[in-house]
């Protein structure tokens, strides 16, 4: 299904936030061609996040970059410059991620670009967004993570400021950006008008925390608080978090703490009769709690606890999620193959639409791949 079909997308983008947004015009069906420089093309086929190396180039880059075309263009080249111009001109969205000032360096300013194609929707990423302060600062997951107090929520009270495991900024940025764009794409189709949409990687991460923010800002500006033992979430009470049972793990979210106590045959649960300690006295009854849940294995507590009405799961790494009858019945991998015939087995897109999923087994390309192609599709090579 190809929901964006003959939307053309030209992707300046690297690394994870802009390219997350163009894989998903991608996954809707639009042509999302990738402009790299040469020889290095962009900084994530060898920036690695692991050691996990495919055709020469990062799992990342294969992951992010699937269903893409790539274009080989020097940006400091007068003539790579003129094709590019008139790439753009037959385009619909143009999107880099780029630290604010270095598109109009290069030419590519939203100004410039609207002259050349008054219908574009101009897309950016930045890591600090527009104020002077901060705005040539490096726009990279953990630091936005840190400077944020994103790493104030996870862990225990004890524990040192901890990040996600997860380029969570990056790609909630690369979801606002894309989300901004399809709202523009309607706009346009009113008006016939182009137009920019900007997202920061800093505003992001603050939108991501409006739950906690939203406290904050109205509880006398008093800091959030983790629990001292089996932290989740500072602003939820017991029994919310992750518990060591016999033999494995289990997490358990909100619950009425008496109820609990009763259902495990826990009575030093059962005491805890004033629902508004439940927050306040969260450690003492984690504790309990604790303790209680060493007695039986993981799957005990969930057959007993499960019927009961009360939120639970076990606590599944990728090995044990995998064997899961639940995620199989998702279909959520993939296998996808580049021009070199190099499999790779990835994730799909997360949308169904009609119950259709989008799927492609295009995998990411080799840089400059495409050149002759969009030479050709595009007719760059003509004079004007």
């Amino acid at each position: 299904m190809k929901l964006l079909e003959d939307i053309v997308v030209v992707d300046f983008s690297q690394f994870l936030s802009g390219p997350s947004a163009g894989l998903t015009l991608a996954d809707m069906g639009a042509n999302v061609i990738k402009i790299e420089k040469p020889e290095t093309g962009d900084i994530c086929r060898h920036l690695y996040v692991s050691d996990v190396i495919l055709d020469e180039d990062s799992s990342i880059f294969h992951a992010i970059n699937r269903n893409k075309k790539s274009y080989m263009a020097d940006l400091k080249n007068r003539f790579d410059i003129k094709k590019i111009y008139k790439l753009i001109e037959k385009a619909d969205i143009v999107i880099h991620n780029f630290r604010p000032g270095v598109m109009e360096r290069l030419g590519f300013s939203y100004h410039i670009l609207k002259s050349i194609n008054p219908s574009l929707i101009y897309g950016s990423i930045s890591g600090y967004g527009e104020g002077e302060v901060w705005k040539h600062l490096p726009g990279q997951d953990l630091l936005l993570q840190s400077v944020t107090g994103a790493t104030a929520l996870t862990g225990n009270k004890e524990d040192q400021p901890t990040p996600m495991g997860v380029a969570i900024i990056d790609m909630l940025a690369g979801a606002h950006l894309a989300q901004g764009i399809l709202a523009m794409l309607y706009q346009r189709s009113m008006t016939e008008e182009g137009g920019t949409v900007q997202v920061s990687m800093f505003e992001s991460a603050l939108d991501l925390q409006f739950e906690g923010l939203t406290c904050f800002l109205n509880d006398g500006h008093e800091l959030p608080r983790r629990s001292a033992i089996n932290g989740a979430h500072p602003y939820v009470g017991a029994p919310y978090g992750i518990y060591k049972t016999a033999d494995d793990y289990i997490a358990i979210a909100m619950a009425d703490i008496v109820h609990l106590g009763k259902v495990m045959n826990c009575s030093a649960l059962q005491r805890f009769t004033d629902n508004s300690e439940w927050y306040f006295r969260r450690d003492e009854i984690k504790q309990e709690l604790a303790m209680a849940l060493l007695h039986k294995t993981t799957r005990e507590w969930l057959e007993i606890l499960e019927p009961a009405g009360f939120w639970c799961s076990g606590v599944l790494n990728y090995q044990q999620l995998r064997k899961e009858e639940s995620y199989q019945e998702l279909e959520m991998e993939m296998v996808v193959k580049n021009s070199n015939g190099i499999e790779v087995t990835t994730t799909r897109s997360p949308y169904r639409v009609d119950g259709e999923l989008l799927l492609s087994n295009i995998g990411a390309p080799l840089l400059g791949e495409h050149n002759k192609e969009i030479d050709e599709q595009f007719d760059l090579n003509a004079e004007k």
